[in-house]
């Protein structure tokens, strides 16, 4: 019999894997462009640029993907290259308007499934695909694709997140793993008309005041993006392992690392964290409150009943950054 790997081991593995090393790049990043926060509507290290436009904002973003993830599956990563931008989008509370792809392959061969899946998540999410760049006379295949949307007056962020809040989850666990890779496919050949219905649950909460900060689920899984999230609002919090929303049968140190379609971290004040719940859960989304916010800046997780519950950190923003996206 395999023994379950000790909260601390979780931590520890969950600290060295692969999808938060790629995030531990974007200060460097940040830093040698000098983009700092001057002048900015919201600070560099959330979903999208937001740029103030009247009485809302335009928000821009753009998502490349790895050569093996393109190579590997190139029609699943051309519908990603909609997908995730999407996600995006609706994360800042906004409406996509219209996305842009570059894309350099071998032969119009190799293309061909690539833009195959970027037309069927243009069609699927209801955005356009309105110009690009294509080089068909590349040695390997390489994409990347950005997204256009438009913001009303209240945007979610990574950076209001407070003491206090409530952390939901919301995952759409109506899919499958597209093996062997950590992507959890609740999107394609799911009907458009819920697609887009799901992702515009965000721009509600924004709207009606339910939220204010949120985060989709990204490579770095759900532990990983509630670090940046905490990160970039300059908090700490406790997540609950037994209260994740998982798919049955799948392990909990797979679905840590899961990179699911439709994901999202919301942070609100307590007494509106069961509307937002409900509002995902009316459209058939898995929506839990996982934990709670704290002014500690430390990053821990949690596992056993009440007061008997074992405890982990994760992060301690107080020894090191993440992401360097948070303040002093």
């Amino acid at each position: 019999m395999t023994l379950a790997p000790s909260l601390a081991a979780i931590a520890r593995s969950l600290r060295a894997g692969r999808g938060l090393a790629h995030k531990r790049d974007i200060g460097a990043v940040i830093d040698r462009l000098g983009l700092g926060a001057r002048g900015l509507a919201v600070p560099p290290g959330d979903d999208c640029a937001a740029i103030p436009d009247g009485d809302g904002h335009l928000l821009l973003a753009i998502e490349g993907f790895l050569d093996g993830f393109v190579a590997a599956d190139p029609y699943f990563a051309g519908f990603c290259g909609v997908m995730v931008n999407v996600s995006d989008i609706a994360a800042m509370g906004g409406t996509p308007i219209a996305v842009v792809d570059a894309l350099w392959s071998r032969d119009q061969e190799h293309a061909d499934p690539v833009l195959a899946g970027l037309r069927a998540g243009a069609e699927a999410y209801g955005v356009p695909v309105v110009g690009g760049h294509t080089n068909t006379r590349n040695a390997a295949e390489h994409l990347a694709v950005a997204i256009l949307g438009r913001a009303g007056g209240r945007l979610l962020t990574s950076f209001d997140a407070a003491p206090g809040d409530t952390l939901i989850a919301a995952i759409d666990l109506r899919g499958r793993f597209r093996e062997p890779h950590p992507y959890w496919d609740a999107a394609t050949g799911a009907p458009s008309g819920r697609l887009r219905g799901d992702v515009a649950i965000l721009a509600g909460l924004a709207a009606d005041g339910l939220a204010r900060a949120a985060k989709d689920i990204s490579m770095a899984g759900i532990v990983g993006t509630a670090l940046m999230l905490m990160e970039c609002s300059n908090v700490g919090g406790r997540i609950d392992l037994d209260r994740l929303p998982m798919p049955e049968g799948v392990g909990l140190e797979r679905w840590l690392t899961a990179f699911p379609s439709f994901g999202y971290l919301v942070g609100a004040a307590p007494g509106d964290a069961a509307a937002v719940t409900a509002r995902f859960r009316a459209r058939g989304i898995a929506a839990e409150a996982i934990g709670v916010l704290d002014a500690s800046r430390v990053a821990r997780i949690a596992r056993g009943p009440g007061a008997e519950a074992e405890e982990a950190v994760v992060w301690d923003f107080h020894a090191g950054p993440l992401i360097g996206c948070g303040g002093p």
